[in-house]
């Protein structure tokens, strides 16, 4: 089939992404549709600028758009520059189409946001080719965001657990306390140790050793909050922060913590492994706020006192006084594992 640009269609065929055509005049929009369909492209349609906004400001906006120059509601540039304003949205390729051919309108073109553009008439080889270098440079960028993200979840998230590491949990606790003295409310803390956790490496193995801090990483998220943040502090030993909480909500969800790591004994290569926890818990309460060393504190106070009376079990600080003003929070001493 020859179209009005002088190019045959092929049978060859690729899937690719979805692509907006804004294009005014019936003939031709309905002629690179035709096109694009056929080179594997799921093609959206505008006949005027107005409309061609709206679709690339829509959740599942196309990543490629053809737009005319001259259109009806907004030009072609008009819309790019719309377009460019939402820098929190995935990035959409533009191409525009112009009968323009001065260098004037052309870097105009360029300026308003428009990654390329082709001069009518044109070969829609040519178009086909731009559209593929259009789909390169977005396959790129979708790389370079999959990495940036894997390295941020990496900085942010332990090694083995996948559960947020030391360093992000901490950040944690000193948000939500500073949340608390701008805003008020109740913070509560959880610190969670796991109960003669070197049998456990001593007896089955250190491999056994990471499966099960594995799956009490998961047992623990799976009972928090999606606003709470559950991090592993070192070692055996956890952090769960739990976000606007007063002692009955933070004692409860300790409790189920405590009750789902011993529930079912965890299954490991070196055959299924009991184990228990204890948990240390302390509130910051409205109008009595604990400083940031005040809350790890007494979170480690109150979990001593839970390894005293047994282990297996939660236990709730003792009100403490609260410090009128910290300095910044300087980083706690590490964990010892395997001392409890």
């Amino acid at each position: 089939m020859a179209g009005k640009y002088g190019f045959t269609m092929t049978n060859d065929t690729k899937p690719a992404n979805k692509v907006l055509v804004a294009e005014d005049d019936a003939v031709s929009r309905r002629m690179l549709e035709a096109f694009l369909t056929k080179w594997g492209y799921q093609v959206v349609t505008a006949a005027n600028g107005s409309d061609a906004l709206r679709i690339l400001e829509a959740e599942d906006a196309p990543s490629l758009a053809l737009l005319d120059w001259m259109m009806p509601g907004l030009e072609g540039p008009q819309v790019c520059q719309r377009v460019r304003q939402h820098l929190d949205r995935p990035y959409v390729y533009i191409l525009l189409l112009t009968a323009r051919s001065q260098k004037d309108d052309l870097l105009r073109g360029l300026e308003s946001g428009a990654d390329d553009y082709l001069t009518k008439p044109f070969d829609l080889q040519e178009l086909r080719a731009r559209l593929q270098v259009g789909q390169r440079i977005l396959d790129l960028q979708k790389g370079l965001i999959a990495a940036r993200d894997e390295l941020r979840f990496r900085a942010t998230h332990d090694a083995l657990t996948g559960i947020a590491n030391r360093s992000f949990v901490l950040d944690a606790i000193n948000r939500e306390h500073s949340r608390q003295l701008r805003e008020g409310g109740t913070l509560g803390l959880i610190m969670v140790d796991l109960d003669h956790f070197k049998r456990v490496n001593d007896t089955h193995g250190h491999l056994a050793g990471d499966a099960v801090l594995k799956e009490v990483a998961r047992r623990m998220a799976s009972c928090a909050r999606p606003y709470d943040t559950v991090g592993r502090y070192g070692g055996e030993e956890f952090l769960v922060v739990v976000a606007s909480s007063d002692g009955v909500g933070a004692m409860a969800l300790a409790e189920r913590i405590r009750r789902e790591i011993a529930f079912v004994p965890v299954t490991t290569d070196a055959g299924p492994v009991s184990v228990t926890a204890s948990c240390g818990v302390v509130v910051s309460e409205a109008g009595k706020p604990l400083g940031f060393q005040q809350l790890l504190h007494a979170a480690d106070e109150a979990l001593y006192a839970a390894k005293q009376q047994g282990r297996d079990r939660v236990v709730l600080a003792a009100p403490a006084v609260p410090v009128q003003s910290e300095s910044s929070p300087a980083e706690p001493a590490p964990v010892k594992s395997g001392s409890r």
